[in-house]
């Protein structure tokens, strides 16, 4: 009896040992748990994968600045000797539709407002400048449009010219009792790239119809893209003191349509450039003649 209980006994220690011993694989992790720390897993990775696009995405952007060329490695004029070059590139031109052109560079951010605005200058630039005007037909409005100059005036017939493609006119305004039929004729598709599409931040949508068909006739609408400004600020017979005269009052103009934005974006004039309708741009040093500029009477008319 003892002989056959001690031969238990080693098997039966070995059970109790091995009863006490940790396992040497772990237990499943509960089903509960391991869903969890899958979707922990994949909640970091759509969030770094987010951040790759974002990144990607700001890098294909570029940068928020504009950048412009280093004008210590542009050749830069004075305004006299670049109107006398650009005088050579329009020899044979009519003088009195053949324009001089300023494109002012700004220095500025991608993102926020633009500039525009409406200005007249002191020496007139449109030879011609053909107004339509939508206000009501029958009204006063009409009667001062057309005494004013205006080329096309009513409603429904200038929509239906509109959409014609008869756009024999250069600007068009509209009167605030005529908005509601212009939003319902649908023509923005047809203006707006031409921009001539009525809007009150461009000051055409007016109550005094009249008054702004003969600013217009003597002014320019102007408005900022990518960082530039282009327009028209001269005939090519104007003297050099005429344009700039012109120069300065376009320049004084978008200073100020600058200052006037929210506080925390800034704009600056970076660089003017002149050209005409056919010929190349020439940077301006901001100077009105050089000692090697010719006589100011040798620069007006052709």
């Amino acid at each position: 009896m003892s002989s056959s209980y001690g031969s238990l006994l080693p098997s039966a220690a070995r059970s109790v040992l091995s009863l006490c011993r940790p396992p040497l694989r772990q237990a499943p992790m509960a089903p509960f748990l391991a869903g969890f720390q899958q979707q922990t897993r994949g909640f970091k990775k759509g969030k770094k994968e987010k951040k790759e696009k974002e990144a990607a995405k700001k890098a294909r952007k570029g940068p928020r600045d504009f950048i412009q060329k280093d004008l210590k490695d542009i050749e830069q004029f004075a305004l006299c000797d670049a109107m006398r070059y650009i005088r050579a590139f329009e020899v044979g031109r009519d003088p009195a539709v053949t324009k001089y052109e300023i494109h002012v560079r700004l220095k500025t951010k991608r993102d926020g407002p633009v500039i525009r605005n409406m200005l007249r200058f002191p020496h007139s630039v449109q030879t011609e400048s053909r107004i339509c005007v939508i206000c009501p037909p029958g009204s006063r409005h009409e009667k001062e449009a057309r005494a004013a100059g205006a080329v096309l005036v009513g409603e429904q017939e200038v929509f239906d010219k509109v959409k014609n493609g008869q756009l024999e006119f250069d600007r068009v305004i509209c009167h605030p009792d005529s908005l509601e039929a212009l939003n319902k004729a649908a023509l923005g598709r047809i203006l707006g790239p031409r921009g001539m599409m009525p809007s009150a931040k461009t000051g055409t949508v007016v109550e005094d119809v009249a008054n702004r068909v003969e600013m217009l006739r003597g002014g320019t609408v102007y408005r900022e893209r990518d960082a530039v400004i282009r327009l028209p600020i001269g005939q090519l017979r104007f003297s050099p003191e005429e344009l700039r005269d012109n120069l300065r009052a376009t320049l004084n103009q978008i200073k100020k349509d600058a200052a006037g934005l929210n506080d925390r974006i800034t704009k600056e004039i970076y660089e003017v450039v002149l050209s005409s309708t056919h010929g190349p741009g020439f940077s301006l040093t901001g100077e009105f003649s050089s000692d090697n500029s010719p006589d100011t009477a040798l620069l007006r008319g052709m």
